[in-house]
This record gives structure tokens, sequence and C-alpha cells, in this order.
């Protein structure tokens, strides 16, 4: 029965801790627009009508309409700001 000697392995392992991990702010930004388009979700779901109304009229909007215009707003400057390409000047 033959052997084989093997070299050792060259793959470095990330040995840094999850605290370190965690830190990244990639994936906080990741975090925080998941967590704003859910809050869309629960009150598309949960949430109630508004309802404007004028003696002969009556105009019903969904408030998840309004949540999700501030969703995209505070997604898209958050993008802007954590994922945005560094300026090299």
């Amino acid at each position: 029965m033959t052997t084989m000697a093997h070299d050792p392995s060259t793959d470095k392992r990330d040995r840094r801790s999850i605290g370190a991990r965690l830190l990244v702010p990639e994936f906080w930004a990741s975090v925080t627009i998941s967590v704003m388009w859910i809050a869309v979700l629960f009150v598309g779901i949960f949430g109630g009508n508004m309802v404007f109304s004028n003696p002969p009229d009556q105009t019903t909007i969904p408030s998840a309409i309004v949540v999700a215009i501030f969703a995209v707003i505070g997604t898209s400057a958050v993008a802007k700001r954590v994922f945005g390409r560094k300026s090299t000047e």
C-alpha cells in the first residue's frame, strides 16, 4: 500500500471573530433595508386605510403606500451612503 505525503494547506481561513464580522457596515445596511421593507409588508397586511372625505366624495388610500414611499427614500439613502462608490480624488 502506498501513501502520499500531503503538503500543508495553503488556504487561509478567515479567523476573524464573530464580533469583528458583525461590525461590517454593509451587513447593517442590509439588515436596515430588510427591516424597512418588512415594515412595509406588515403595514400592508395589518394596517388600515387612510380615509379622506369631503361631503360629496370619499377617498381611500392604503397606508402601506405612504410607508412604502418612505421606505424607498430610506433605502436609497442607506444604499447610497453605505454601498456608494468611494471617491478617489
